[in-house]
């Protein structure tokens, strides 16, 4: 959700630049108009738009779990039962936004209630387009729909004028279009953007009334009619007023200013290229959320593909995450970036891992046979995919293409197909000093340069409390060897601060291939430190 409240203030960012920077000094009110009122409703839209071509055009990463570093005075992992305080209950965030939600909306319905207040206690003359509400010794002067308050103050000479242009705010709905923008208020209180588009969107409605009541009479007479009198001002936000001091200077600048030659309107134009990036934006971003939520352990559900159908059956024990077999990705599951499971579904996984890596790391044969994916499902838990690279299967078991089972694998794969719809990488990463391609190599030498290099009296002088502590770690070898990207997740930001500036001293390495050509590869590493 926050990546998505990010991208929408975002868009609305440069959808306000451009009307301030090619549109504002227009006189192509009513587009202008329909400008404000359309972008942040686009820009709510983008980021649910993911298109196929785009996706594509940017290259699919490599991603290897490396085994756990675990830190301690003992050689194994000790389990934990890890308590949850207070504070790590209560959702702050969720609390924050509720409170701003509900004090936005009493304001709302305080302003709503002055102006029923107004139309209820004064003196109200219905005519044949608009209702006039007389309110006495006040010089106000605004409207709200088919309302129109005018104070009795107002001298008479000027009430016609007013009332033109009152009646241009009335008929042409501009309290509709401010409104919309109250509720937005509402909604995104936190959102500077809808205040900035709502200050925009009155002074268009005031050039919209100034150029059509202005017609009645000499822009000169209207203008100095403008400044004759100091009219109050109600402080609503979504009433249309005839004076607003800040906004009087520049009503009348545009009311001087020549009619713009039809030729400006090419300035829309600017808006394909900068929709065509947005949308390239939302097409290759990750369509997971960037919040980690916690998980439930639940029973687990076995997904497979039969006769062309995702089928789920119930497995035998609980677990964090579901589980995938087959060949290809599972038919309405989007994909999931291992950053962004939970502790716990990270935790589970990177234990099936190791065991994976410790049951067949004396067969080299089966090295790139299988990959790990993780999806959304339908249920709405995430599962871990395990694809086998139907090839290499297919050359070891000739005799077994369509129904094989593999014995040393102790599972049974029956497919369809032969196309292959997810990419193996040719050859890893290489760490100094290993032979080409040696992940395990690679293992044990960025482990023991975590371990040499690790102040492992840090997470004892943090005042932690006892037990295991898990840091996530992240990083990339990118197509040159060197080592970017480095990010963590830890119990604390000194530790955090202390991973980081490990990783980041790790040497250069020989970088990875596929089909001949250097790609990046992203790695990820669990690492437990023994709080005594």
């Amino acid at each position: 959700m926050i990546n998505y409240i990010l991208q929408v203030i975002l868009f609305q960012v440069l959808f306000l630049a451009i009307y301030d920077f090619f549109l504002s000094k227009e006189t192509f009110f009513t587009k202008n108009r329909w400008y404000l009122i359309s972008t942040p409703i686009v820009s709510f839209i983008l980021p649910f738009i993911k298109i196929p071509t785009f996706q594509k055009a940017v290259p699919e990463e490599f991603i290897i779990y490396l085994p756990e570093i675990v830190l301690s005075p003992e050689k194994v992992i000790q389990d934990v039962i890890q308590e949850t305080s207070l504070y790590q209950s209560i959702n702050y965030v969720n609390l924050l936004f509720w409170f701003g939600f509900s004090l936005f909306l009493i304001l709302f319905l305080i302003k709503l209630f002055k102006i029923t207040n107004l139309i209820r206690k004064y003196e109200v003359v219905k005519k044949a387009n608009y209702t006039l509400v007389i309110i006495p010794n006040q010089t106000k002067a605004f409207s709200f729909f088919n309302f129109i308050f005018l104070g009795k103050e107002i001298p008479i000479s000027q009430q016609v004028q007013i009332i033109a242009h009152e009646l241009v705010h009335s008929n042409q709905k501009h309290s509709l279009d401010l409104l919309f923008f109250e509720f937005l208020k509402i909604m995104m209180w936190f959102n500077p953007m809808i205040f900035i588009y709502q200050k925009r969107i009155t002074l268009i409605h005031e050039y919209i009334s100034d150029e059509v009541a202005a017609k009645s009479e000499t822009k000169e007479i209207y203008i100095n009619n403008l400044l004759s009198n100091f009219f109050q001002v109600e402080n609503i936000a979504f009433v249309n007023q005839f004076y607003k001091k800040t906004l009087i200077k520049k009503r009348i600048i545009m009311m001087k200013k020549k009619q713009s030659k039809k030729m400006n309107q090419l300035k829309y134009l600017v808006l394909i290229p900068v929709l065509a990036s947005m949308l390239f934006y939302t097409s290759c971003a990750e369509t997971a959320s960037n919040e980690v939520s916690a998980s439930k352990l639940q029973l687990q559900t076995r997904y497979s593909i039969k006769e062309g159908k995702l089928v789920g059956k119930e497995g035998t024990k609980d677990t964090y995450l579901d589980s995938y077999l087959g060949m290809e990705a599972p038919t309405g599951a989007n994909e999931v970036a291992f950053e962004k499971l939970s502790t716990e579904e990270q935790d589970e996984f990177n234990l099936l891992k190791a065991k994976f890596d410790e049951r067949f790391k004396d067969k080299p044969e089966f090295n790139g046979m299988v990959s790990f994916k993780f999806y959304k499902m339908s249920n709405g838990r995430n599962a871990t995919a395990m694809f086998f690279n139907f090839e290499k299967l297919k050359a070891r078991e000739e005799s077994r293409v369509n129904n094989s089972t593999s014995k040393d694998l102790g599972v049974t794969i029956k497919t369809e197909t032969e196309d292959v719809s997810f990419m193996i990488i040719d050859k890893a990463p290489t760490f100094p000093g290993c032979e080409s391609g040696d992940k395990d190599c690679f293992s044990k030498e960025v482990q023991k340069h975590f371990s040499r290099n690790f102040n492992a009296d840090l997470p004892n002088q943090l005042g932690l409390e006892a037990g295991r502590k898990r840091i996530f770690i992240g990083f990339k070898i990118d197509k040159e060897g060197n080592v970017v990207d480095v990010n963590a997740r830890a119990p604390h930001k000194d530790l955090k601060e202390e991973v980081i500036a490990v990783m980041n001293s790790l040497p250069k390495m020989i970088p990875g291939e596929h089909e001949g050509k250097r790609v990046g590869v992203k790695y990820s590493i669990p690492v437990s430190i023994i709080v005594n």
